[in-house]
């Protein structure tokens, strides 16, 4: 696999990004994948970049850059989950990929993994008719219900108020509150996300404080609202069961409300954390598998009747 350093412009705002590129000429130009990181996530993150060596022996040209605000990319608000924005970031680096001779430009997908990551593959593939397919690993569905499952009933009524409240200060002061991401403000930490090592070789680049208006943007987060529109292409979702960080229903929800060609692929016996170990391989193979499906073709086509 080879790696190069690129750059491109979402809505005038430079974001840095990552290209990898199978080590084989042979079969260029390469279909392409586009992946924006997971809700926290950043682009060299390394689990990230086991599955693109993994896509790239299979043939595929894979981007990950991080959004407007994070990691290597310009922005000055540094650190926002703003889905809206995030999606134009992810259409605008399809619309890179689209720039260059070495990517077909008529075969591209969409890749997700971790809450907002997997739901904005979902998203861009249903407004963007550019995508053929999309992967959404362990993807949300809708934003509301998914901060709803974080929280007993009387903290989800407290915490919608404080998110009223802080509307309102925005509008009368200028300035709104400003919150950690992982400690209530947006998520409430699980036990298995205080001890987790996945994310290690990033966490230290990964800012917590974020504004509570990202909260209110993630409420009217929902790609289940849009999933139908991708069919006639397909769509592959993987969830964990028993998953308490992203529910396993929000990929099933997907699932449900999305048209054919589908696929539901679920995992048992571990985590949402643990997955990205105990069965990188065989989720490996499920992807590799749908984006075969969906994106190669032959140069030669053979229709025959007898």
């Amino acid at each position: 696999m080879r790696t190069e350093k690129v750059n491109f412009y979402s809505e005038g705002i430079k974001l840095g990004g990552a290209l990898y590129l199978p080590d084989s000429d042979q079969n260029k130009p390469y279909p392409g994948i586009v992946q924006g990181p997971g809700f926290l996530g950043l682009k060299d993150a390394k689990h990230y970049i086991m599955m693109f060596e993994k896509l790239c022996e299979a043939g595929y040209a894979c981007l990950c850059f991080d959004y407007r605000g994070w990691g290597d990319s310009e922005g000055n608000e540094r650190g926002w989950v703003m889905p809206k924005w995030q999606a134009e970031d992810i259409r605008n680096a399809i619309t890179y990929m689209q720039t260059r001779s070495d990517i077909d430009a008529d075969r591209l997908a969409t890749y997700g993994s971790g809450g907002t990551g997997g739901g904005n593959a979902v998203y861009v593939a249903a407004i963007d008719p550019r995508v053929k397919c999309c992967v959404s690993y362990l993807g949300v569905s809708n934003g509301r219900d998914w901060l709803h499952s974080m929280r007993r009933e009387y903290e989800w009524v407290d915490y919608l108020k404080s998110i009223d409240e802080d509307r309102k200060k925005r509008v009368t002061t200028g300035a709104g509150a400003i919150v950690s991401a992982r400690e209530g403000g947006i998520m409430v930490q699980t036990p298995e996300r205080q001890t987790t090592t996945i994310k290690k070789d990033v966490a230290d680049k990964i800012p917590d404080a974020m504004p509570l208006a990202c909260a209110e943007a993630i409420l009217e987060y929902s790609p289940i609202d849009v999933v139908h529109k991708i069919s006639p292409r397909g769509a592959l979702f993987i969830a964990v069961e028993g998953d308490a960080v992203t529910p396993e229903q929000q990929s099933f929800d997907l699932y449900e409300k999305a048209g054919e060609p589908k696929k539901l692929v679920l995992y048992r016996k571990t985590t949402h954390y643990g997955i990205y170990n105990d069965y990188f391989d065989d989720v490996a193979a499920n992807v590799i598998d749908w984006y075969n499906r969906h994106l190669k073709y032959h140069k030669v086509e053979v229709t025959e009747k007898k």
